[in-house]
């Protein structure tokens, strides 16, 4: 399967940003998207929720696809070492993908625990 160049595995700054670039997005869609509706509409927050929902469900998908994209350029699977302390490029390589793919998991818990509070209240009062 043929990748676009920005997806290229040597080009792997990429999948280090994605996962804490989509929190922040994320973040600010969230609270902003809860500030503009609660000023403007009040009450109930059912439509607010569900578009929460969407939001982060859109966000979850982008980190996943992002974490398993670095679990692939780590290399973890085929090579089975944790060493990535070499000069070589195949260990910097790695330990980008290893990094990268830490940062999405710790993405994902961001961005669960931003989204939570609509899953317990129910309006903006």
């Amino acid at each position: 399967m043929s990748w676009p160049k920005i997806l290229d595995r040597h080009q792997s700054l990429w999948f280090l940003i994605t996962g804490p670039t989509v929190w922040a997005l994320h973040f600010c869609t969230v609270y902003g998207m809860t500030a503009i509706y609660c000023e403007k509409f009040g009450g109930a927050a059912g439509p607010l929720r569900l578009a929460i929902l969407g939001v982060t469900l859109g966000a979850l998908i982008v980190i996943g696809i992002a974490a398993w994209l670095s679990w692939r350029q780590w290399d973890y699977a085929s090579d089975g070492d944790y060493e990535h302390d070499g000069t070589t490029v195949e260990d910097r390589r790695e330990f980008i993908g290893h990094a990268g793919f830490l940062l999405c998991v710790v993405s994902v818990i961001g961005v669960v625990y931003v989204a939570l509070p609509a899953a317990f209240v129910g309006s903006c009062a």
